[in-house]
């Protein structure tokens, strides 16, 4: 027995002359990257580290936040040199992007339970028949109008489809003399393809269609009525123009993500009174207008025995506990069922303002969020400016609007066939 102990206890000695550790393994360190969320969500994340740490004694958490304009860059770099985070917190736009250039890694292995999140989530996430990211949370647009305005216009209804939405714009100027809508016509990328017109086919463009035109046209005519807010119609952010309208009382609607309520009722109890909620009519499409999903992808270059414990912490990131308390921190969508379904989106008071109605539509509409964008282009804000200057000269009647179209469709082939060249 006495030799046993002094066995030991030469081993020991001998595993700390050569530096070997006697304690527990090095916990595994998870290190996951946002964007633009520090400091208004310090507290969050900080007590969700910790309750997963305290949960998960072996795994060490690191939450790192770049501003949105770099982190992209960092995230190459940090792939580039070997050194990726766990996970990364990217759009969907992005997220595409980078799967296409093989730069983050297919995930739908990992997930122990896809049947939490919507289908419009799953989906937005779904590139080349694998799922790229674990969605985290998003927004859909909801009407929010004027109550004063719409009755003396004699609207009672919500809109069913653009074509009403449309109408309704010209009748509240009509009846009003107040502005009815403003669409963010800068991002009419996005407004055409809700509508279910491609921009872009088998390498060619394709907006100066029929259907393209007819659409610019109907836009034309809400214009030439004094339909639309003319304020920044044409900006690539139209929405401090369309909030100062509305507070001001000269817009009737404002087709906007809930989060847009809180500033109305910070600004103008007034106001605030006096608006109430309709959804926003989903296109031919069924794609709910203003979705824009954020998720947690898995980069290039992580170690093949982290992704177990990585995909672990992604579930908890995104499982509907956390996508609910980080929902309602700001005035955002989250995007499992189960969250959605929640008293705090379903079940309304019965003296509910306009945020809490506005929560309440959004997340009825929720399964029908997808981001809309053009995905395979590089530098495709540049060919963006050409189809927004097109449909801007069309629909101000400063140009014929097939013309105007076909020029930009005629500049879009030219400079695509310039990136194809070698």
């Amino acid at each position: 027995m006495r030799f046993r102990r002094f066995f030991n206890c030469m081993f020991l000695f001998f595993l700390l002359s050569v530096g070997v550790s006697v304690h527990a393994a090095t916990p595994e360190k998870i290190e996951f990257w946002t964007m633009s969320l520090k400091p208004k969500f310090i507290p969050y994340f900080q007590s969700l580290v910790k309750k997963y740490e305290t949960q998960n004694p072996d795994v060490k958490i690191e939450w790192v936040d770049f501003p949105w304009d770099i982190l992209q860059l960092k995230l190459i770099t940090a792939i580039a040199a070997g050194t990726p985070p766990s996970l990364v917190n990217l759009s969907v736009p992005w997220a595409e992007e980078l799967a296409r250039d093989g730069l983050i890694e297919p995930v739908e292995t990992l997930m122990a339970q896809p049947s939490i999140y919507t289908k419009g989530a799953l989906d937005d996430m779904r590139f080349n028949g694998h799922i790229y990211g674990f969605p985290h949370y998003s927004n859909v647009n909801v009407i929010a109008y004027n109550k004063k305005i719409l009755s003396a216009s004699g609207i009672t209804v919500a809109p069913k489809n653009m074509d009403e939405l449309l109408a309704y714009a010209r009748q509240i100027a009509a009846k009003t003399g107040k502005a009815g809508y403003a669409p963010a016509l800068g991002k009419i990328d996005g407004f055409m393809m809700q509508q279910g017109l491609e921009l872009f086919k088998n390498g060619k463009a394709i907006f100066n269609s029929p259907a393209h035109v007819a659409l610019v046209k109907k836009l034309a005519d809400t214009y030439a009525a004094n339909g639309f807010l003319k304020d920044k119609l044409f900006a690539e952010d139209n929405f401090p123009a369309v909030v100062d309208a509305y507070l001001g009382g000269r817009l009737g609607m404002m087709v906007s993500a809930p989060t847009a309520l809180r500033r109305i009722q910070a600004d103008s109890k007034e106001m605030y009174a006096q608006t109430d909620i309709f959804p926003a009519p989903v296109g031919p499409t069924e794609i709910a207008d203003g979705g824009w999903m954020f998720n947690f992808a898995v980069p290039k270059g992580v170690k093949l025995s982290a992704l177990p414990a990585i995909a672990r912490f992604a579930q908890y990131l995104t499982n509907d506990e956390n996508q609910l308390a980080f929902a309602k921190n700001a005035n955002v969508m989250p995007t499992t069922i189960k969250a959605l379904a929640d008293p705090y989106f379903q079940q309304l008071p019965l003296d509910a303002a306009a945020a809490e109605k506005a929560q309440a539509v959004a997340a009825r509409s929720m399964n029908n969020s997808r981001s809309l964008y053009v995905a395979g282009i590089e530098d495709y804000d540049e060919l963006r400016r050409f189809l927004v200057k097109a449909v801007e000269a069309g629909v101000t009647g400063k140009r014929d609007i097939k013309l105007a179209l076909d020029e930009a469709v005629v500049i879009w082939d030219r400079k695509l066939a310039k990136r194809r060249t070698p």
